[in-house]
């Protein structure tokens, strides 16, 4: 198998990129590190920068910069630098301090995977969500659904939609992330590492495959 062991994940909301970085982190031996579990984790232990996090989070306001990178060194040094980031740089700023980071260690990025979803392929499966209000168990209307119509398996629970699956919220949600990640992706290409773009439309499998492909890592 090819070295792989510093990679970042890019794409929207809902390109299955945090599955994707699961199955390939584990293909590779390496740590999956979702800015969001992060975060979360960090404000569970109640550690002085979780308390940090914590009281942005409470203000409903985006957590800084320099706390979201004090978060992520902490992660990626409990990783032994053998990661893969999924959410994580999201802005200029912070795919510039990550290669500073990397630099300081004589280290550099492997690889920056894009998972190319069209924009109305996202609607559909963000939008197709439903997740049971009782047991949180969560389905999908066209990939996974209930057996009984809009009702839990397992509760017997009419399904709900959450806010931020609504058809207007995830368009919003592209528009955010065209703004503020897609700039991201042309930081890269223009520091001579273009990103390795990968179709993440397909069964999950194949995405896989095509992931690893890119990569130029072989199994078995």
């Amino acid at each position: 198998m090819a070295a792989a062991e510093r990679i970042v994940f890019l794409g929207p909301p809902g390109a299955g990129k945090g599955t994707q970085a699961d199955r390939v982190a584990g293909v590779l031996g390496v740590v999956k590190l979702a800015t969001g579990d992060i975060l979360r984790e960090a404000v569970r232990a109640g550690t002085p920068l979780g308390r940090k996090v914590e009281g942005y989070m409470k203000q409903g306001v985006l957590v800084p910069d320099d706390v979201i990178l004090e978060v992520m060194a902490q992660a990626m040094e409990k990783a032994g630098w053998r990661f893969i980031l999924d959410g994580f740089p999201r802005t200029v700023a912070q795919a510039e301090a990550l290669d500073r980071m990397l630099s300081e260690r004589g280290l550099a990025l492997d690889g920056v995977v894009f998972l190319d979803v069209p924009d109305e392929e996202i609607v559909l499966r963000l939008s197709g969500r439903r997740v049971c209000p009782k047991c949180g168990r969560a389905y999908h209307l066209r990939y996974d659904p209930p057996k009984e119509d809009n009702r839990c398996d397992v509760c017997g629970v009419e399904l709900v939609q959450r806010p931020d699956d609504r058809e207007d919220v995830i368009r919003k949600r592209l528009e955010v992330y065209r703004a503020q990640t897609e700039p991201v992706l042309a930081y890269y290409e223009n520091s001579g590492r273009s990103p390795l773009r990968v179709d993440g439309v397909g069964e999950v499998e194949t995405v896989t495959r095509r992931i690893l492909e890119a990569l130029g890592v072989t199994v078995g």
